[in-house]
């Protein structure tokens, strides 16, 4: 199961006047632990910047699934309740999941959802569908091997 971690990066930007500005940005990563989140998204993080930056914040982070479009550029959150009910009370009970979609707009996150939801065998709601910040989501690397790992590093 993937332990996702957002992980905030401080570095220099240059803004489309031409001014240097320092900005923190949101990135999701898909690691084992705090540690591992923080050598990931220095990893990923490291082609893509140049100068100095720095890893100000990474926290756990509760999601059941994502759902990638490749034609989105934001990043929505979908709290979903899934709705069962108690055989001895008869009582219906609700349990919250966040899950993650890939979109470019409030309906195209709501139909790449429901299109990843179609073969969901529970009833559920979805009590909301907020824009994030986050800049971009990297999902465990299952291909690369430890030998792979290794021959980086030499």
């Amino acid at each position: 199961m993937s332990q996702w971690f957002e992980c905030k990066v401080k570095y220099d930007k240059m803004m489309e006047n031409g001014v240097q500005k320092t900005v923190t940005e949101p990135y999701m990563v898909d690691a084992l632990s705090f540690t591992e989140a923080e050598a990931r998204i220095t990893e990923e993080m490291q082609p893509y910047i140049s100068g100095e930056f720095s890893v100000s914040a990474v926290r756990r982070v509760n999601l059941s699934d994502i759902f990638y479009n490749e034609t989105g550029d934001k990043w929505y959150k979908v709290k979903t309740n899934f709705i069962t009910i108690d055989e001895k009370t008869a009582v219906e009970k609700r349990t919250a999941t966040f899950q993650l979609v890939q979109a470019s707009d409030f309906q195209h996150a709501l139909s790449v959802f429901m299109d990843g939801m179609k073969d969901t065998l529970g009833d559920f709601e979805i009590a909301s569908i907020t824009e994030t910040m986050l800049m971009d989501v990297f999902g465990a690397n299952l291909t690369e091997t430890l030998a792979d790992k290794a021959e980086k590093q030499q």
